[in-house]
């Protein structure tokens, strides 16, 4: 499975941006993918995940009626959409897939097996 993050950018809080996430190779249908990211200085975090099955969702406390992570099966793409934006949320994101995670594994990134190169997301205050 190769993964291709896009979307990154300069934003002022308050704004919104969407991040997107291109697979492609064999993913199957008990794939899980999620959007981590990491701060400068600080370790890599969990922000949300999504089965590619069904759809259920998982996010960070942090970004919890904020975000919305989805996937549009056909494109083989999964999105994330950032709204009131703040300037914590800077930091470079990645997307990664992992297969058969169960809930409880999603936030955790030794779960996954494939990372896309990071989009830099710079909010300004």
């Amino acid at each position: 499975v190769q993964l291709q993050a896009s979307g990154g950018g300069l934003v002022q809080a308050g704004g919104s941006l969407r991040l997107s996430c291109a697979s492609s190779g064999r993913a199957t249908s008990s794939y899980v993918v999620g959007w981590f990211r990491q701060a400068p200085g600080k370790e890599r975090e969990f922000v949300a995940a999504i089965k590619w099955s069904g759809g259920s969702t998982t996010y960070a406390r942090s970004v919890r009626g904020r975000f919305t992570v989805s996937k549009d099966s056909a494109k083989n793409t999964l999105y994330l959409q950032m709204n009131r934006l703040e300037p914590e949320d800077t930091a470079v994101y990645y997307c990664a897939a992992g297969n058969g995670l169960i809930t409880s594994s999603m936030p955790n990134d030794r779960a996954y097996d494939y990372w896309g190169q990071g989009t830099q997301v710079t909010v300004s205050s």
